[in-house]
């Protein structure tokens, strides 16, 4: 498969301010891509038309049904029987089904209760479910069926989405973590290398013991040794995250090295707002996981039914009114005497297919039903733990901002003492480590701040919709 370059042109990316080379992929510009061209995507679009195509095809079973069934037998230059039946079947929704046609029959040895007249006969009636199939049959149970999984699948597509886009959100939060941490590593190379070529050019004038120029150097071969794994774990971040960048679900795309994150300064803490307080209320209605363990309880009451009506008896009731046509008028002879009609009845004496049959879809019930308690209470821990973690993780980062700005002024103030003499080179790398430790441990809350919100959106299913 060709694969191409994630380029400004194909995704319209921002500008970075910084840099005019430089292309800003930022969260939602990432997300909305993966929701309209991941290949899964748009595989789960394709839930709604099974559910369509389902709904459709149970209610072919309520066609029209057109029907002739022609028998002849010639046998010594003699025709035995000649029977022709055609004619329109029409079931309708509450069970009846409603009849007519045209028969004609003769033949020399033709069974007498198949004698027509010359001109045949026309017919026209209804066969009436009396017991079995009265409130519900195979027809009407298969149609409700169809219908709640034509439900189902909106349900089922949300799950997908939100199953796609969290793995996403995950993937692009790695990216952002990865990409800040090369740029604390790479502020820290600079800095050491610059303080390195004073330490070197002091000592040279003496101002410096030659001591420090080698602990300097050990400082940037470690600064460099970081920058080199931080580098490393962008790169695999970065091919991670291509992976979810799809043009149209056909052609995969690549990350072009001019595209970046956005920065750790540029991003807001997220918190805990109303509306995803409310959302924990009606967690069991709206979450689409829950909804189709319902929409399977639902579908499983309708076979339960079904079931159920298939312990009465058979007893179908068929009348049919029937006419000599004369000429081109089928009714001219049309008399209220002339019909036939039947009764059939059918019942096995002991029922036991169909009471254990019953049986096991009570019992399918029962363990859907269990199933859907413990999916609740699983959801609901998820989605209070992802709230609880998402209201923490904004008070960290409100508590560790300060610590960053501390470590900040520890640093310059041990700067400031060490060009003046008055400091030692180890007590500057000692303060530029502490810091470099505080940076990546705030951009490992901010990361996992906003990593919390996106759990927090899937634990409530509502990912499909931001």
């Amino acid at each position: 498969m060709i694969r191409i370059t994630f380029i400004l042109l194909l995704l319209s990316f921002n500008l970075s301010a910084q840099d005019d080379l430089i292309n800003v992929l930022t969260f939602n510009e990432f997300m909305d891509r993966v929701k309209i061209h991941h290949p899964v995507a748009m595989q789960a679009n394709l839930k709604i038309q099974q559910g369509d195509a389902a709904v459709r095809q149970a209610r072919g079973s309520f066609d029209p049904k057109a029907f002739s069934d022609v028998s002849q037998k010639y046998f010594s230059e003699k025709q035995y029987y000649s029977v022709i039946n055609s004619g329109l079947k029409i079931p309708t929704w509450y069970g009846i089904e409603v009849n007519g046609g045209y028969t004609q029959n003769d033949g020399v040895f033709l069974n007498p209760q198949n004698n027509t007249p010359s001109a045949g006969l026309w017919y026209a009636g209804v066969s009436v479910p009396l017991g079995q199939g009265l409130f519900i049959d195979k027809r009407r149970a298969e149609l409700k069926g169809a219908k709640i999984y034509q439900e189902s699948t909106q349900a089922e597509r949300e799950v997908i989405y939100n199953e796609l886009l969290y793995n996403a959100g995950k993937a692009y939060w790695k990216w952002f973590e990865s990409y800040n941490e090369v740029l604390v590593y790479q502020n820290a190379l600079d800095l050491t290398q610059q303080r390195f070529e004073a330490v070197k050019q002091g000592a040279l004038f003496g101002d410096k013991p030659s001591i420090d120029t080698v602990e300097a150097s050990i400082q940037v071969q470690n600064r460099m040794l970081n920058l080199q794994e931080a580098q490393l774990n962008f790169k695999n971040a970065t091919a991670l995250l291509s992976i979810y960048l799809w043009v149209d679900g056909i052609v995969p795309l690549e990350i072009s090295e001019l595209t970046n994150p956005t920065k750790a300064e540029d991003i807001k803490t997220v918190n805990v707002d109303q509306e995803l307080t409310d959302a924990l209320d009606s967690l069991t209605n709206n979450h689409p996981l829950l909804r189709q363990y319902q929409y399977k309880i639902d579908q499983l009451n309708i076979e339960k039914r079904w079931k159920q009506e298939q312990i009465k008896p058979k007893l179908n009731l068929k009348y049919n009114a029937i006419n000599q046509p004369v000429g081109n008028d089928a009714f001219a002879n049309y008399n209220i005497n002339n019909y036939t009609w039947g009764v059939e009845f059918k019942m096995p004496l002991f029922l036991r297919k169909e009471r254990g049959s019953l049986e096991l879809a009570k019992l399918k019930i029962n363990d859907a039903e269990f199933e859907l308690l413990s999916k609740q209470a699983s959801l609901n821990f998820k989605a209070i733990a992802a709230l609880n973690d998402l209201e923490n993780t904004e008070q960290q980062i409100t508590l560790y901002a300060r610590t960053v700005n501390d470590y900040a002024k520890l640093l310059a103030g041990e700067r400031q003492m060490f060009n003046a003499g008055e400091s030692s080179l180890f007590m500057v790398n000692s303060r530029e480590s502490g810091y470099i430790k505080t940076q990546l441990k705030y951009i490992q809350l901010l990361t996992k701040n906003h990593k919390a919100k996106l759990t927090a959106n899937y634990a409530f299913g509502i990912l499909s919709v931001k």
